[in-house]
């Protein structure tokens, strides 16, 4: 009886999407990684900046790259923290950490805001850029709705939400990625060839304390949102091999580094010339403010509708992982295409109606941002490694650790976390 459980145990877990393939190479990591962070925040820095200030705005922006590629490397090191046993998922990681239970209720709500957030986001950002494109390259045509441009992006995913696993999925994530770097540059180099605007200003836009404390406040959210990556970096590192040997956060580690590498080139020359350029009066996507070269600025567009669709998918699979794990595991349903099918494109076609009903581009990244995606991705695993390692109090870790969640409390509220003790 015991080995027939186990072998239906297996079955599942070869059919669910985050078990089902582990022969990812390094090379996988990179661009998976980049595809997750590099998205549609990055062309709101620029008005990140202009919320936060040129001082502020250069330390934030530099503290969360170093931050964030700090705990980054923990979630990679802490994948395999018990010999013998793999973490593929985030809330796997959280109920080692903190409890059977309580693990589940700290990490799987946060997860999920995380990922359907930015999930509903990115259909607001691939409808807008659509529209974009359309605009720019027909001036002249009759104006379509908004909404009927994220129906468009929409169909897409109706199919592609179809492939199984991460791997299945390497293909769009790898054009994704190349898309991130080209829109990037593009946007930096068609603003410093612009040049600083008549009459820029570099003062806050509000005028009151009280708006002025808004902004900043937004604008820490939006920053936070652009460095959102960790919340699928466990399922990404789970389709990598592994074996004692060779453990996968060797090659995990390598993909992150070059990803990191990526994610600098694209975010420090946005943010810095995008706000040296245009001043407090760019707009939430500097795309849009951006009106000439018209070809340039099309396919700059283009580029950003490729990059998101691959967005898309990375951070809807681990949420077609947990809707599918909670069908066949608890509910008992059979493992089949059709649930597949009925499950993910009813997840397709809620993430669009919320779009279609919420398409504020600006202010969802700094809702999600300060929500949910500052916990989970600047100091919660910070919680997680002092809580399984236990550091040395006082020691190099511990200080290190602690600051990270300091600094993280002047972007989000204060998360009391209940954190029982555990030994490496």
């Amino acid at each position: 009886m015991d080995e027939t459980a186990a072998a239906k145990q297996k079955a599942i877990d070869d059919w669910l999407p985050i078990t089902s393939s582990r022969n990812a190479k390094w090379w996988y990591s990179a661009f998976h990684n980049v595809t997750a962070m590099v998205g549609a925040g990055v062309l709101s820095l620029p008005y990140a900046m202009a919320e936060l200030g040129w001082g502020p705005g250069i330390a934030i922006l530099t503290l969360s790259w170093i931050i964030t590629f700090y705990t980054l490397w923990q979630m990679v090191e802490m994948h395999e923290i018990v010999p013998g046993k793999r973490f593929d998922r985030y809330h796997e990681l959280g109920q080692y950490a903190f409890g059977e239970k309580l693990g589940l209720w700290i990490v799987v709500p946060q997860q999920v805001i995380v990922e359907v957030g930015t999930d509903i986001v990115y259909m607001v950002t691939g409808g807008k850029s659509l529209q974009k494109f359309h605009n720019v390259v027909c001036p002249n045509c009759q104006p379509i709705r908004t909404s009927y441009f994220i129906m468009i992006f929409a169909s897409v995913h109706f199919v592609l939400s179809h492939l199984p696993n991460f791997n299945s999925i390497s293909g769009v994530s790898l054009a994704a990625a190349v898309m991130s770097l080209t829109y990037s540059t593009i946007a930096w180099v068609t603003s410093l060839q612009k040049g600083v605007q008549p009459n820029v200003d570099y003062s806050y836009k509000s005028k009151t304390s009280s708006g002025v404390m808004f902004d900043f406040f937004s604008g820490l959210g939006e920053v936070a949102f652009a460095f959102a990556g960790h919340n699928v970096v466990l399922e990404i590192q789970a389709t990598i091999p592994s074996t004692p040997e060779t453990p996968s956060k060797g090659p995990m580690w390598k993909g992150v580094i070059v990803a990191y590498i990526v994610v600098a080139l694209c975010y420090f020359p946005v943010a810095i010339i995008g706000y040296y350029v245009f001043g407090n009066s760019v707009n939430d996507n500097v795309l849009i403010t951006l009106e000439k070269p018209t070809w340039l600025i099309a396919a700059a567009n283009l580029f950003v509708v490729i990059h998101v669709i691959g967005s898309y998918q990375i951070y809807a699979m681990p949420v077609f992982d947990m809707l599918e794990t909670l069908l066949v595991k608890s509910m008992k349903f059979n493992p089949s295409f059709t649930l597949r099918l009925i499950t993910r494109s009813a997840y397709v076609a809620f993430t669009m109606i919320v779009a279609l009903c919420i398409p504020f581009f600006g202010s969802l990244l700094g809702f999600f941002g300060g929500f949910a995606f500052a916990p989970t991705t600047f100091f919660l695993p910070c919680i997680m490694w002092l809580s399984i390692c236990k550091p040395k109090k006082f020691g190099l870790s511990w200080c290190i650790n602690w600051t990270c969640i300091v600094l993280d409390d002047d972007e989000d509220e204060d998360d009391d976390y209940s954190i029982r003790s555990l030994r490496c």
